[in-house]
């Protein structure tokens, strides 16, 4: 009886075995990940292959050619071919004929609700990060750009605050199992390793690093040293990264060790130049002082401060803060547009408040939610720019073609004169994308809004490989394929925080930010 039971489990074994084998004889080594919208084809490299070419079929026999690509990765955006239908795909190597089939495999397009959209947005955005990192570094490329060369062939330059930014979607992606927890590890200690060599000055790194080499890799005439905000960034990254790994494996914890020895040889005191209750932007080995930026508020450098603070080593005192950021008190101001009020002085656009990036960029660790001091309080200020800045583009004094309710948000990005810092009042007609979905945990409702219209409506025009991309226009015809480190950051960190606060919470949690705090008369839920 026993044998027979033993022959029956082992045909039944073999049964399944065939069965998985036929199925992936079936499609061939093409993966197919279906969404709404969207089907993502990937499939490994074919020897002596150099374009390909996709080709879909909706009854199996007649083929339609969708498009060609030099990758092993397309998205194919499907609206036109009906909702939740059968698909059949093939890749096949390109030539004249496209005749040689490489792989092929069969799906249907799915219904997605909220909370599935934004996981697939996430989880795009996450991409850039850990697909499209620099292989030596791991850091974040300062760009990517998948429509052309790129400017001065600085495809291996990393950005420091980028990389800070990215840090936080790659720990999202870690705790949400995207990668594995021992990738990424080795990511993490790739990246600390990196900058553990890589050129220093007081501890602060650049603007701009040579991915391959460490060197600095000036981002001006003139700033070819450090760069404290961009290091300020980097940092609020590293110490989400530490708080992470401190009680974990053997291994974690060491790399949190090394992370606070970064940590700790940050010379924020230095930066006050002399003594002066100011921080400085920039030091130069070449130009010491010359560019001579003193950090004065409202911006988005907050965290600088918070971190100069909270610094165990070289901390800065709070009179810095006070007389250096606050202006003295002259920070605090009493303005209101569209019926929303901004009490903080925002350089150069005091009324309506300046790009959006100023309410992101210090508050992907630094939780803004409840955050007070005696200036403001930083959530009805984030949250009031981000409405400022959308009933501008609801009331489009311009004209211009496809703003509303669902397609809005004015910050840094690429422009139809390469790059501009878009605000209400400096506004040319481009939307980006990271406006809007980076201030999800200000105005939810509005910023999903935004995400449904570009993904649904605009489709491959503003939606690839990395999550959406950098710019868009309707009113310009202007669609470019490209993404820059400093807003695919705040897109991923903030819909995390959005979603679990994970960010938020590991930054918060750090006892020196909690003392920092403390230290400048900041009040918040988190402080302990």
């Amino acid at each position: 009886m026993k044998k027979l039971n033993a022959l029956i489990s082992g045909f039944l074994i073999q049964l399944v075995l065939f069965s998985c084998q036929s199925s992936q004889e079936d499609k061939g080594n093409l993966e197919i990940d279906p969404y709404e919208n969207h089907v993502e084809l990937h499939w490994n490299p074919e020897e002596g292959v150099g374009e390909y070419a996709v080709y879909v079929s909706l009854d199996g026999e007649n083929f339609t050619r969708r498009g060609e690509t030099q990758d092993t990765l397309y998205l194919d955006f499907v609206s036109d071919l009906g909702s939740e239908v059968m698909l059949e795909y093939q890749v096949r190597a390109k030539s004249q004929s496209d005749s040689i089939t490489l792989a092929s495999g069969e799906t249907t397009t799915r219904k997605m609700n909220e909370e599935e959209l934004l996981d697939m947005v996430e989880y795009y955005t996450f991409r850039y990060f850990w697909h499209g990192a620099e292989p030596n570094s791991g850091m974040a490329p300062e760009r990517i750009h998948l429509d052309g060369e790129y400017p001065d062939n600085d495809a291996h330059i990393v950005t420091t605050g980028g990389t800070g930014f990215g840090l936080f979607g790659l720990l999202a992606g870690i705790d949400r199992g995207w990668v594995s927890r021992e990738a990424g590890l080795e990511r993490m200690e790739r990246i600390v390793g990196f900058l553990e060599k890589a050129d220093r000055y007081h501890g602060v790194w650049s603007h701009w690093i040579d991915g391959k080499t460490g060197k600095t890799k000036p981002f001006g005439a003139k700033d070819d040293g450090a760069d404290l905000v961009e290091s300020a960034f980097l940092m609020q990254g590293l110490l989400a990264v530490r708080e992470y790994y401190q009680d974990g494996s053997e291994a974690e914890k060491a790399l949190a060790g090394r992370i606070n020895a970064l940590w700790e040889e940050m010379d924020w005191s230095w930066f006050t130049r002399g003594g002066q209750n100011i921080l400085f932007w920039h030091w130069s080995p070449n130009y010491d002082w010359d560019m001579n930026f003193g950090l004065q508020g409202y911006n988005e450098c907050l965290i600088t401060y918070v971190l100069a603070a909270a610094s165990p080593t070289h901390g800065i005192d709070p009179a810095v803060y006070h007389e250096g950021w606050a202006r003295g008190g002259d920070i605090k101001v009493d303005k209101e547009a569209f019926g929303y009020k901004l009490g903080l002085k925002h350089n150069g656009s005091e009324q309506l408040g300046g790009p959006l990036f100023w309410a992101h960029y210090s508050y992907l660790g630094l939780n803004p939610l409840g955050l007070e001091d005696q200036y403001a309080n930083y959530e009805e200020e984030n949250r009031n720019q981000t409405l400022i800045n959308r009933a501008w583009c609801m009331e489009n004094p311009n004209e211009f073609k496809g703003y509303g309710e669902d397609l809005w948000g004015l910050t840094a990005s690429y422009s139809i004169n390469f790059y501009n810092a878009h605000h209400p009042g400096n506004d040319t007609g481009v939307i980006s994308p990271t406006a809007a979905v980076s201030s999800i945990p200000y105005t939810p409702e509005e910023s999903i809004a935004v995400i449904k219209n570009l993904y649904y409506n605009y489709g491959e025009k503003v939606f690839g490989k990395y999550g959406f991309y950098d710019a868009m226009s309707p009113e310009h015809d202007f669609y470019p394929n490209r993404y820059l480190a400093i807003d695919q950051g705040p897109m991923v960190a903030m819909i995390e925080n959005y979603r679990s606060g994970l960010g938020w919470d590991l930054f918060m949690g750090a006892p020196e930010v909690q003392e920092g705090l403390r230290k400048l008369d900041f009040s918040s839920p988190e402080l302990e």
